[in-house]
């Protein structure tokens, strides 16, 4: 193993509710594309250079950061240097802590997650940074020691698991105190560039269900187009077109679950595909399932929960 290579966390077990990874270096995980989850997400970044983005907004990270997200906006890490860049990560069902909450009668621990708007904490590594480090890393041991004993006795450890769920509320306790302190939350102070950036991600928001040019973007904002196609690319990691279709996936995905009845032409008319076909082809590529299995598949998981 390379000196520089941190031990590594990882599990998703207990019904699928919970994943974590701690302090993962590297390409220990790929770098995700723009993508969401139904999943909530805490993201500790814990080192090297990383511009975060989250739908239309920018966001040039120090160590001690820590990201709320709910999980459906689309979002995705853009480290300058792979080799130093290190998080830790932790997905957890909202539906599953609902109920807990409930039983113990604490306060509404979600609420930075739904109300926020995918905020952004900077603790710069202070008392309240190195205690959401600390707890995310005795879950993901805890999770790992949950899998070990499955594998071991073929049943799940209620005691690791009542651990699991203690630790996990003391952790977002410890975050819905955080986010209660206003100071907390980054004012952003952008660059020219990251402001243009940000502009074309937003006008990219409100256009992709239609047929995007970047010859319109352009004009609509006054910038070059080969300017424009640049500096997209250099601060977001990926071209105007590649965000473009990352907004049209996530649109489809959205409506091949909760609008069951609409026909695949109609979804992919409505995210902005040209063609059914060109969109049957773009989803099985991304997804590696096709539209129909997709929503299939959606609606099996969605009649588990409900029983």
């Amino acid at each position: 193993m390379d000196e520089w290579k941190t031990p590594l966390y990882q599990a998703k077990i207990m019904d699928k509710w919970l994943t974590a990874f701690y302090q993962v270096r590297g390409s220990e995980l790929p770098i995700n594309n723009f993508h969401s989850h139904h999943e909530y997400e805490i993201y500790y970044f814990c080192g090297g250079e990383c511009k975060y983005l989250i739908n239309n907004r920018i966001y040039d990270l120090q160590p001690g950061d820590i990201i709320l997200l709910d999980g459906l906006t689309l979002h995705k890490p853009n480290p300058r240097d792979v080799s130093t860049y290190t998080r830790s990560m932790l997905h957890f069902s909202p539906t599953w802590l609902q109920e807990l909450m409930t039983v113990l009668g604490v306060p509404n621990l979600l609420a930075p997650f739904q109300n926020l708007n995918n905020c952004l904490l900077r603790t710069g590594n202070d008392e309240s940074g190195q205690f959401v480090d600390a707890q995310m890393k005795k879950l993901a041991i805890l999770l790992v020691q949950m899998d070990d004993e499955m594998q071991k006795t073929g049943k799940k450890s209620e005691l690791l698991e009542a651990e699991v769920k203690l630790e996990l509320v003391q952790l977002l306790l410890g975050i819905y105190k955080m986010a209660q302190r206003e100071f907390m939350h980054v004012k952003k102070k952008m660059t020219s560039k990251e402001q243009h950036a940000e502009a074309i991600s937003t006008w990219i928001d409100a256009h992709y269900m239609e047929k995007v040019s970047l010859d319109q973007l352009a004009a609509d904002l006054n910038l070059s187009k080969y300017y424009a196609a640049h500096i997209f690319k250099e601060v977001s990691g990926f071209t105007v077109m590649e965000y473009v279709m990352g907004c049209r996936l996530n649109q489809v995905k959205y409506l091949l679950e909760m609008e069951p009845d609409q026909s695949l032409a109609d979804v992919s008319r409505a995210a902005g595909f040209e063609s059914v076909s060109h969109f049957s082809r773009y989803f099985k590529d991304k997804m590696n399932v096709t539209p129909s299995r997709y929503r299939a598949n959606k609606r099996i998981q969605r009649q588990q929960t409900q029983d």
